[in-house]
């Protein structure tokens, strides 16, 4: 006979839009254990497991916090509601949250009163969305901002469950079920309430239960908590405008994505204990992330620690709905002995309306490091040496013909490629030199591809490197001073002669433009601020409670590409009042960092 054994839930707080999916333990028929679903399609001997899943529907509807989602709401927004913000961002546990939100608040007000009719459902389904207060509703105290929903607004709810059967569980309570599989995803209509699941084994053919029910509650619904938009900032690159001849107005414009996801292989509750463990399960995360990514609209993304297995069953079909396709590099398995399903790499998308495919190229540093010590190391040093230089790395690079055209009436026919690189150099700080060659390597690869064809490069990744260190000045500079502090740190002698550590690419950080700024606003002032000036980059893109620094770049040939506009980079204060990423706003512990280019028309003279 079929058995439950023991029902577990991976998260203590339902998310709107994460789906839930429960571990059920099995005894089968046979005696055998395991977790494997027996689903009523498929019955073993007769036996089945039947899934229902319950809105806890009680008299009153419960307001959550937007800041604080575990908290329960005892203020509103009235100029969120007015503006027509999704009304689930409109709570607040206390004036202090409210307050210091408010610049927060003052970003959703200005989105609100440009976006479409269409674009503001979609958020609404997305984010959630309580229905409007009532009338009646008394002063909080924050004059003109909010109002005081005491023991809860009166909520309505206007749809109607999937599944209308209700029965009363106590009294005031009554139970409304809303699904029947095994998962379940909590939609908008549930927030504020709490949900119940149920389980049991019943015989396939009388559909008569077999043993006792397993239910478990949760808590109540919340919303998925909503970020700080990040806006475009215009940029007027000096570079793009030092050769007057280029008729850089009649080229077109494309955007591309640079992001570190975090892989939820890392994503522990012992790295991130600050986080709280809802907003680090990845069903949360995988749904945050993509809603983040979707919104940016970028053209090409280029992500960094994508699981083998997220790729295939996640952000490939998922972004393939919203027109992009899908390019995958996975990191090579000889040090990683782990599940294989588990192995990170590289993702690049590109919009199928804007690009298409023209060729791959997948670098293994593993491989090159196997020839290098073939050609430079000494036969009974070889094994010391792949086991520094053997860390699993890649890069993938992509070449793509623009669908726009960029070369003016002059040479209409010409094709306009693009070669995208991305990157994630993961090696631990103490072989500065392992990394220093990767990244060498990487550009000497580039070289090769820019002298067979004249095409614009973009290298975009996490690559570990502080701005000041040696890779970074290789990728910035074309080359790394020899009196460098990283070369004294070359046991294998890789490095040398210091002077081979050149490229000819004219490469340019994009994010260095706001250093540029040709006129200067109260927006672009402020990005200035969270810039180093030493550096001309970021003050960080990676946030942890235990670091914090810049290691992402978007590269760029300036001789053929110009900086147009830049995503906002954020300020440390205010992603640290949750202490550090990723937190239940921002998924992962790196910033996604974002450019629009316009290519340079090549110009007969």
């Amino acid at each position: 006979m079929l058995s439950v054994l023991r029902v577990h839930l991976p998260s203590e707080i339902p998310v709107v839009g994460c789906e839930i999916t429960p571990y059920v333990l099995l005894r089968r028929p046979d005696n055998s254990i395991s977790n494997e679903d027996v689903p009523e399609s498929a019955p073993i001997n007769g036996y089945c497991m039947r899934y229902k899943w319950y809105r806890v529907q009680s008299d009153r509807k419960v307001a959550v916090c937007s800041v604080h989602p575990t908290e329960q709401a005892t203020l509103q927004c009235l100029v969120c509601v007015k503006a027509k913000v999704p009304i689930a961002k409109s709570f607040h546990c206390t004036p202090k949250c409210f307050s210091d939100a408010w610049q927060h608040h003052r970003a959703l007000h200005e989105r609100a009163s440009n976006i479409s009719n269409e674009n503001g459902t979609e958020e609404e389904e997305m984010f959630g969305r309580f229905s409007s207060i009532g009338s009646g509703v008394t002063n909080a105290g924050i004059s003109g901002s909010t109002s005081n929903i005491g023991q809860g607004p009166s909520m309505s709810n206007a749809s109607t469950p999937i599944y209308p059967t209700a029965f009363a569980e106590r009294s005031g309570d009554s139970l409304f079920e809303v699904g029947r599989c095994r998962t379940y995803t909590p939609t908008s209509d549930d927030i504020g309430y709490s949900l119940k699941f149920e389980c049991v084994a019943i015989d396939a053919e009388t559909r008569i239960p077999v043993g006792n029910a397993n239910a478990i509650m949760m808590s109540r619904v919340i919303p998925a908590p909503t970020p700080t938009p990040r806006r475009m900032i215009q940029v007027n690159d000096v570079l793009g405008h030092m050769d007057p001849d280029s008729r850089i107005a009649s080229s077109g414009t494309f955007s591309v994505l640079s992001y570190n996801i975090l892989s939820d292989a890392y994503a522990t509750s012992e790295s991130y204990s600050y986080c709280p463990s809802w907003a680090l399960s990845w069903p949360y995360r995988r749904q945050n992330l993509l809603r983040e990514i979707v919104g940016y609209h970028a053209d090409i993304l280029c992500l960094q620690e994508v699981q083998s297995d997220h790729f295939e069953e996640f952000f490939a079909p998922e972004l393939d709905k919203h027109g992009y396709q899908a390019l995958y590099k996975k990191k090579t398995s000889e040090v990683y002995s782990g599940n294989p399903n588990a192995i990170d790499g590289c993702a690049t998308f590109f919009r199928r309306d804007k690009f298409s495919h023209v060729k791959k190229y997948e670098v293994e540093f593993n491989k090159a490091a196997q020839s290098l010590t073939d050609a430079v190391i000494q036969p009974g040093q070889k094994k010391v040496a792949l086991s520094r230089l053997i860390k699993d790395n890649i890069a993938l690079i992509v070449v793509l013909e623009a669908k726009f055209s960029n070369h003016g009436a002059d040479n209409p026919g010409k094709r306009q490629l693009l070669c995208v690189a991305n990157t994630h150099v993961n090696v631990h700080q103490d072989h500065k030199d392992v990394k220093l060659w990767q990244v060498h390597t990487l550009l000497k690869g580039l070289e090769k591809i820019a002298v067979s064809a004249d095409i614009p490069m973009l290298v975009c990744g996490d690559f570990n490197s502080v701005p000041g260190s040696a890779p970074h000045a290789l990728l910035a500079i074309g080359k790394v001073d020899q009196l460098h502090l990283d070369l004294a740190v070359d046991p294998l002698g890789i490095l040398r002669p210091p002077s081979k550590l050149t490229h000819q690419l004219p490469l340019v950080s994009a994010y260095s433009s706001f250093a540029r700024m040709m006129v200067v606003g109260h927006s672009l002032e402020q990005q200035r601020k969270r810039m180093d000036p030493t550096t001309n980059e970021p003050l960080f893109t990676n946030c942890t409670r235990d670091f914090i620094g810049t290691v992402d770049y978007i590269f760029y040939t300036a001789d053929s590409l110009t900086v147009e506009s830049l995503l906002e980079l954020l300020d440390e204060e205010s992603l640290r009042k949750d202490t550090a990423l990723p937190s239940a706003e921002w998924s992962s512990d790196h910033l996604a960092l974002l450019a629009e280019f316009r290519c340079k028309p090549r110009v007969r003279r």
